[in-house]
């Protein structure tokens, strides 16, 4: 089945953002899942630094003509993103109220207005035994960020830009600044 032209035009705004995105993260279009709506789109997101993996996550763009009265609308975007922590980060019991409030900024600046937003954040902690046991790798310390929210308007490039800042500040990253273009493979202990 083709996707609706309603969708094509969602689906070339977030591809077309995807240009523009900070320097730091990878984007690759990734199988969009086919049960959840009738159109989709997926983009997954990588940070690293050399070989270690600082942070990854998933974008998917949803779209049903018919609505979907949990959405209140017929366009969703559901997001997933993690990042490694240091353990005083990860065991800091404001962490999860503060990556939340990321989101609400990085949306707020990116001016992706949108409605309907819901999500949630987790911290987990790792170790690892027997042939997995690193001497220098005393355990494992990642955020989680599981959201979703109805974008207001056609244009998701704002949206795509939010959820890569979002990603950078949960990576440890400083804010991108207007004007100011970053420098590859840095990042800021």
């Amino acid at each position: 089945m083709d996707a609706p032209e309603a969708f094509e035009g969602l689906a070339a705004s977030l591809r077309a953002a995807t240009s523009s995105v900070r320097a730091e993260i990878s984007l690759q279009e990734l199988p969009a899942p086919n049960r959840v709506a009738p159109a989709a789109l997926a983009l997954g997101a990588q940070l690293e630094q050399g070989d270690e993996e600082l942070a990854a996550g998933r974008l998917v763009l949803l779209y049903d003509p018919a609505g979907q009265p949990a959405w209140d609308g017929t366009t969703r975007i559901v997001c997933y993103g993690r990042a490694v922590v240091d353990a005083e980060l990860a065991a800091d019991p404001l962490l999860p109220g503060v990556c939340w409030s990321w989101l609400g900024e990085a949306l707020a600046a990116e001016g992706a207005e949108h409605h309907a937003i819901g999500g949630t954040v987790t911290v987990t902690s790792s170790c690892r035994f027997g042939e997995l046991k690193d001497t220098d790798d005393l355990g494992r310390y990642e955020v989680e960020l599981r959201c979703s929210w109805t974008p207001d308007s056609a244009e998701l490039g704002s949206h795509l830009h939010a959820f890569t800042e979002v990603l950078c500040t949960m990576a440890g990253l400083p804010p991108r600044a207007s004007g100011v273009v970053s420098l590859p493979g840095r990042r800021t202990q």
